[in-house]
């Protein structure tokens, strides 16, 4: 088989959920696949993270906007290849193809009403562009694929597709997540403090930050220890509007918020946090729920949407919506060393079910099925 894989994003330093997906299944299939042929077709960027084989081809592909990159270049890089299928992994295609089209649909929460507004003019040009271009993709695709069975319900009936047309495939994590023994210099560039809690973050409503922070507020009231909040991926000034409009400004000095942590320093930051906190409104999977877990962290997560899927009906579920019950297990779990002790066995044999090894085999299966049928 000859397979082009669409990873437009993989060497840009800045990686998000998407990206790491992409990049992480593409390794295990080098790993996996030595007869077949690939092309990954991406963007020039500072982050050189794959490197070719004799049978996995690097395209960089130069275009000015990521529209034009996928609608103009992308088609014409694979005219001048000719694949026998494409695989786009990150939601969005091109609206014409030559060949058959195997798409990566990760959710479909840009079609859905928005939990609020988003401040992010970058996310919201993204949520514009998905809503333009995904219903005019669909019907040309030989196979959808998403990453949990919540999802493929929700797509599947959101968007009249017959069951065969669409599939579920888990996400996986990396190995590098793992207990660790780290040292309190390995994370001083992102905070001084020896304990802390840990919580990922951004301007997507979504991901619910204005509660969490609002439950954070709350557990400093009744906390004997008040650890620190260590929030990536937010910057000082959507922080600052984030507490005037909850009116908790007085817990500014407990908020640690260096920006973006890349993902190589990720496990350090883990094994050192008292507690995760992964309080989404909504998510198709929650790969950092894997990542914690896997490194001995105890993780308070949302009851809502795919996270109970992955993180699993032993787990510390909440509802995400009352900031008053994210505080509460925020106490028991510094209160309890019973229950911390539980949460941290029950996450290092949670994780075992879950693999990139087993997502990438998956998908061989799904590429064969494809080119056989065409």
């Amino acid at each position: 088989m000859k397979i082009a894989i669409e990873a437009q994003r993989i060497f840009r330093p800045n990686k998000h959920g998407m990206d790491f997906v992409a990049l992480e299944v593409i390794r295990e299939l080098q790993k996996l696949d030595t007869e077949n042929e690939y092309y990954i077709l991406t963007a020039p960027g500072e982050d050189h993270c794959l490197t070719p084989t004799s049978n996995f081809h690097i395209v960089e592909i130069k275009c000015p906007s990521y529209p034009l990159w996928e609608q103009f270049a992308l088609p014409r890089a694979i005219r001048r290849i000719k694949p026998d299928l494409l695989h786009c992994t990150s939601n969005t295609a091109p609206v014409f193809c030559s060949v058959p089209l195997v798409l990566t649909l990760h959710d479909i929460i840009f079609l859905e009403k928005k939990a609020g507004k988003n401040s992010s003019f970058y996310q919201n040009m993204g949520r514009y562009y998905r809503r333009l271009v995904v219903p005019r993709i669909i019907k040309h695709c030989r196979k959808i694929i998403t990453v949990s069975n919540f999802e493929c319900n929700r797509i599947r009936s959101f968007l009249n597709l017959e069951e065969n047309r669409i599939t579920a495939i888990h996400n996986g994590y990396s190995q590098r997540f793992q207990p660790l023994e780290i040292s309190r210099t390995q994370i001083q560039k992102y905070l001084p403090d020896e304990e802390y809690l840990f919580f990922l973050g951004n301007t997507d409503p979504k991901k619910n930050t204005p509660r969490t922070l609002k439950a954070y507020s709350l557990y400093l009231k009744k906390s004997a220890k008040r650890l620190p909040l260590l929030i990536a991926d937010l910057k000082e000034d959507t922080i600052d509007r984030i507490l005037h409009q909850e009116q908790i400004e007085e817990i500014k000095p407990m908020l640690r918020y260096p920006g973006y942590i890349p993902h190589t320093d990720l496990p350090a930051i883990y094994n050192r946090a008292s507690v995760f906190l992964y309080t989404s409104l909504r998510e198709s999977f929650g790969i950092p729920l894997l990542e914690a877990m896997a490194c001995g962290t105890p993780v308070i997560t949302s009851n809502t949407s795919a996270i109970p899927e992955i993180a699993g009906k032993d787990a510390l579920l909440i509802n995400p919506e009352k900031a008053e019950t994210i505080a509460k297990v925020l106490i028991e779990l510094e209160q309890n060393p019973l229950l911390r002790r539980k949460q941290i066995d029950y996450g290092l044999k949670r994780v075992k079910h879950f693999s990139w090894q087993q997502t990438a085999h998956q998908l061989l299966n799904v590429y064969q099925d494809v080119i056989q049928k065409h």
